[in-house]
């Protein structure tokens, strides 16, 4: 299937032709005719798979095919996070570049008054977070009662930060005959009830399953004394030669405390969470992505919405209280089909933790020690007793004595939990395909990154 065979105008298809894709993702050839259709849709897909794309494409055509009123919203799109937002403004600028429409972005954290204008300009599609679509609405200064699409964009992230009675309001100002398209990570109980009271009969896909991790991700794990993992990640980065890593901790006040750490052991890092700046965070975002920085530390927050081409690592520093959040995390890395490694510091406080996110993932995820890092009190995370293998450089050695499963792989496919077979030393990129890109993938480039518009 190729995207000239969707549907789609000739103007989306040429820009889609501008970025050098060429099929489309499954979510895409799933979702794009059904939206064209004019259904509603509930769809549940893994990060790096398109998903973006995957409503854009069609919402533009929609716009576009009886010409384009201009002056009022017709398009919403409500996303979780300021950095989610300003990726989805941009990739409606990309993909809309041959058409006549107009894409403005509000959130928090920034300056009201250049909103106001841009508002009153006049705008086609609208990328709000609740919080800053509010204050809007109040002021006066949108108006929703034009709205002929509305997409909830991680609408499970949504709910988990209290977004529902904003989202409740803003429905409210829009017409009941629309089309309402629904995008999560997984089709939990609380969204499904979302589904019932916002959508009319809608066609579910569900690309991936629920709470799989992205099979090109391998996952590992490292038992470490607490006191002790910041220690063993910076030993991690030179033994390993880790050159951009995406690293999470439970509170914001770790992640600060953590970079700062990481910056006199001679490793450049910088945090990102709730209570920086947007302009700090759209920075360290951008310094991530330049590899001027080695290191990203961030709250799970904070990082719905970081879309990194080719990112080597993810290193859960803390485990997460929820293990849903462990599956978000390690999504940042194995995307559109590339390889990366997440990497988890375990400490004995953690092991129910552990135990809960395997479960879930339902991987028997590889544990070891590294010599001169074992914890004082070995107990083991799988339930039994056998001694940890354990290596000088750092690596990971599993039970099995092959280094941690591939997710998804066959019986007897072994590959080493870090992801270095793929990348050498870890940070050489792997090669890509030549032959039908697509949205979400776009090609390395040899002195950044960029992000991921599908």
């Amino acid at each position: 299937m190729t995207f000239s065979s969707l549907g789609l105008s000739a103007e989306l298809l040429r820009a889609v032709a501008d970025q050098g894709y060429d099929r489309p993702t499954p979510i895409q050839a799933q979702a794009i005719p059904a939206i064209l259709a004019g259904r509603d849709l509930m769809a549940s897909a893994q990060t790096g798979t398109g998903k973006t794309a995957a409503f854009t494409l069609p919402l533009l055509h929609r716009l576009t095919a009886g010409g384009v009123a201009r002056g009022r919203v017709r398009a919403l799109v409500l996303v979780p996070t300021r950095e989610l937002a300003a990726q989805v403004a941009e990739a409606v600028r990309t993909y809309g570049r041959h058409l006549p429409l107009r894409c403005a972005q509000v959130y928090g954290g920034v300056k009201i008054g250049p909103q106001f204008r841009e508002l009153r300009a006049g705008v086609d599609v609208l990328v709000a977070t609740p919080g800053r679509l509010i204050d809007h609405l109040e002021r006066g200064s949108v108006n929703l009662s034009g709205v002929e699409v509305l997409v909830l964009d991680e609408a499970d992230r949504m709910l988990d930060m209290g977004f529902l009675p904003a989202i409740e309001r803003i429905a409210k100002q829009l017409p009941k005959a629309r089309q309402t398209l629904l995008f999560s990570a997984t089709f939990s109980d609380p969204i499904r009830k979302l589904a019932q009271r916002f959508q009319n009969e809608p066609q579910r896909i569900e690309v991936a399953r629920r709470n799989a991790a992205a099979d090109d991700v391998s996952q590992s794990a490292y038992l470490v004394d607490q006191g002790r993992k910041r220690e063993l990640l910076a030993h991690l980065f030179e033994a390993q030669s880790w050159q951009q890593v995406l690293v999470f901790t439970r509170t914001k006040a770790g992640a600060d405390r953590l970079a700062k750490q990481l910056g006199k052991e001679g490793i450049e890092a910088t945090a990102i969470h709730g209570d920086k700046s947007q302009h700090q965070r759209m920075r360290a975002l951008s310094d991530f992505k330049r590899m001027k920085v080695r290191a990203l530390v961030a709250t799970d927050v904070a990082a719905r919405g970081i879309d990194i081409d080719e990112l080597p690592h993810v290193v859960n520093f803390d485990l997460p209280n929820n293990p849903e959040d462990y599956v978000h995390r390690i999504g940042r890395t194995g995307r559109a089909g590339q390889k990366g490694a997440a990497i988890s510091l375990v400490s004995g406080e953690e092991r129910s933790m552990f135990a809960a996110i395997k479960r879930l993932v339902k991987l028997d995820i590889a544990a070891a020690t590294v010599e001169g890092f074992e914890p004082q009190h070995r107990a083991s995370t799988s339930g039994d007793s056998r001694p940890q293998a354990r290596r000088r450089n750092g690596a990971p050695r599993s039970h099995s004595a092959h280094g941690g499963h591939r997710h998804g792989a066959g019986r007897g496919e072994h590959r080493d939990p870090t992801g270095r077979q793929d990348r050498g030393h870890g940070h050489a990129r792997p090669k890509a395909h030549e032959a039908h890109r697509r949205p979400g993938k776009s090609a390395p480039r040899p002195s950044r990154q960029q992000a991921t518009l599908g």
